[in-house]
């Protein structure tokens, strides 16, 4: 196998054509395998084998620093830098991530897991190149889809002003390529970008501003004549008249293609856009017809490109998917808002059935938040179904545009709390912190599917910024005993009794289910409560347990700093000093990827872990002061 020869950077650079020929398809024979066992991105990394393996032929890495914009597509320059041997543990609680990390290698230039940053990233390292003295290329890699971001066309409107090389890639895979065009583009770059034509160009620019008066003049009109050829002949003239030197569009399944337009990109003293043309999914039948299902997929069966998952019951985002639906159907002024996530988020179904009230900005969640807010002061009813990950790019826009006019625009927030496989990047678990910071934001967190139902019905007619937060995979089915219906700002008593008290929210209730019934098999009298609203929350069910109880467990899963459980902490030390409160949350710092319940257990957050810490801060102590109590009442009656 040609694969088995590539251990590091370098490797690639000693094949023959054939060589690579065969290489770019052992790569993907072996991302389809990996994956399958896995999980992963699967889609988009087929579709830039190619475009990789150009990149290792014609840079230098580490040397030269390249930037994934999101990150996802990064696999196959992880197995070409020398990093094939750990795909076994790809996206595994302490194994391989399935993004670029700094700290796994020195050929990731830059961390990245969210959208439309590549440009800015790489624009700043080719600045601190410069500012350096040192010498060596920079090229951000972005997607089509990226550059629906306001935060691209900020970087490509400084990147314009560069005076030495900065390469950036344009990886579109949501074209076709027309041979026409891509022949006379090639014939173009080629002598726009060869030494003669560049030499040439400095030099009849630098005779023609010594004439004196009309000089400047005369370089104007050839100037805006070459432009004007330029306009008919070039696809690209949106980057050329920004001051980026556009090539392409390059067939980004031809390496050889790609490797000469690389590197007639490098000969450039300024910022310039190469335009490759890619197919998602590239060389895999089912991830070709389906892309948007093979983007991120849990382990398949290769043959059929089925999940192995059976799934069993509906998800959170199925309820919602559901609901909203139900909701819309009554009411006309309902309308749904997403980043590029319709089907993500759920609302695939709903831009179906009401295609003239869904909204689908792009990888734009700023723009989706304060659209919604123009939505919310014309008199609709929006809901901006988002990942709370991606919730926090938006977050001036809550506060500026929704929160201070409080206007009624409602926050589906899905993936909050612990995600698991995509790390750092992806976890969502900072969401209560940063809008319970923002004045006139509600915030519900429902205990299992019916609550969410309900709070979502809630949400639609309450008036004002709202926001309620569930977590990812299968909807949580118990306590459907207790379903009190949802009042502003109250929390719902589920077990009474006395002594010790948890009081969780959203997903940590089920886990308090679990670590009332340990405790009250080993004696302890215990109470369960559901806070539900985290802003505001119930400062009425909080003064009730704290009259009967010595210690209030709060538990949540978000970071402890700004969360729910500090704000009951202050509340009860202002109000009952006496009482003895525990935090349940996140410590402060971020999370890798892993599987939920390895990441449950080693953050301290699920039902044995909580029991372990309750014990060992306040029940042990508890339990023997009971034993001393008891053993001195019978040496008293003795």
């Amino acid at each position: 196998m040609i694969l088995e020869l590539i251990n590091g950077p370098e490797d690639i650079k000693k094949l023959t054509g054939k060589e690579l020929d065969i290489l770019r398809q052992e790569i993907r024979d072996f991302l389809i395998g990996k994956i399958s066992r896995t999980g992963g991105h699967l889609a988009s990394n087929l579709g830039v084998v190619e475009l990789t393996m150009a990149i290792y032929l014609v840079f230098d890495l580490p040397k030269d620093k390249i930037i994934w914009d999101v990150g996802h597509q990064s696999y196959t320059h992880k197995i070409l830098s020398g990093r094939k041997g750990e795909f076994d543990d790809l996206r595994q609680y302490g194994g391989m991530s399935g993004f670029p990390k700094r700290k796994e290698s020195p050929c990731d230039a830059f961390d990245t897991g969210h959208s439309s940053t590549s440009i800015s990233a790489g624009l700043g390292l080719a600045q601190a190149r410069d500012v350096s003295g040192q010498d060596h290329f920079v090229v951000s890699v972005i997607g089509d889809g990226a550059l629906t971001g306001g935060m691209a066309y900020e970087a490509l409107n400084n990147a314009a002003r560069m005076k030495k090389n900065f390469i950036i890639i344009l990886n579109d895979n949501n074209m076709s390529i027309s041979e026409n065009v891509g022949g006379m583009s090639r014939y173009l770059n080629g002598i726009r970008t060869g030494d003669g034509y560049l030499d040439l160009k400095k030099y009849v620019t630098n005779i023609l501003s010594r004439i004196p008066v009309i000089g400047d003049e005369l370089i104007d009109k050839i100037s805006r004549t070459k432009n004007g050829i330029k306009q008919l002949l070039i696809p690209g003239m949106l980057f050329e008249n920004m001051g980026i030197t556009y090539l392409g569009p390059v067939d980004g399944h031809d390496v050889k293609a790609l490797a000469r337009a690389l590197k007639e990109a490098k000969k450039l003293d300024h910022a310039v856009l190469v335009h490759v043309i890619t197919k998602k999914g590239k060389g895999y039948e089912p991830a070709e017809k389906n892309p948007s299902r093979f983007h991120g997929v849990e382990p398949f069966d290769v043959l059929t490109g089925e999940s192995k998952k059976e799934k069993k019951n509906p998800s959170y985002t199925d309820v919602f998917s559901k609901t909203i639906c139900q909701l819309a159907e009554k009411d006309p002024k309902i309308t749904a808002v997403t980043a590029a996530m319709p089907d993500g988020t759920g609302l695939k179904r709903f831009s179906r059935l009401y295609p003239e009230r869904f909204f689908d900005v792009g990888i734009a969640e700023e723009h989706a938040v304060t659209s919604a807010a123009g939505m919310a002061a014309g008199g609709l009813k929006p809901v901006v179904a988002v990942y709370s990950s991606f919730l926090q790019r938006g977050f001036d826009q809550i506060l500026h545009d929704v929160c201070i006019q409080n206007l009624p625009v409602v926050f589906a927030v899905d993936r909050a709390g612990l995600v698991g496989s995509d790390g750092e990047t992806h976890q969502g678990i900072f969401d209560l912190s940063f809008l319970s910071a923002i004045p006139n934001m509600s915030i519900f967190a429902p205990k299992n599917l019916w609550e969410l139902k309900a709070g979502l019905e809630f949400a639609v007619s309450f008036g004002g910024p709202f926001a309620i937060r569930y977590p990812r995979g299968e909807a949580y089915r118990g306590l459907k005993e207790f379903n009190a219906p949802v009042e502003y700002g109250r929390g719902e008593m589920l077990y009474e009794e006395k002594d010790i008290a948890l009081l969780a929210v959203g997903s940590m209730v089920s886990t308090g289910e679990h670590v009332r019934e340990k405790l009250k098999s080993e004696g302890w009298s215990c109470t369960l409560a559901n806070g539900r609203f985290v802003k505001p929350f119930d400062e009425e069910l909080v003064d009730r347990l704290a009259k009967n109880h010595w210690l209030i467990v709060t538990m949540e899963e978000n970071v402890l700093q700004g969360g729910y459980g500090l704000m009951v902490t202050r509340y009860i030390h202002e109000h009952y000093p006496h009482v003895k409160v525990m935090n349940i949350a996140i410590p402060d710092g971020y999370v890798e990827h892993g599987n939920v319940s390895l990441l449950r257990k080693g953050l301290g957050i699920d039902s044995d872990s909580v029991i372990w810490r309750m014990k060992k801060e306040y029940l042990d102590t508890e339990r023997q002061n009971m034993e001393w109590k008891t053993i001195n009442t019978e040496e008293k009656k003795a």
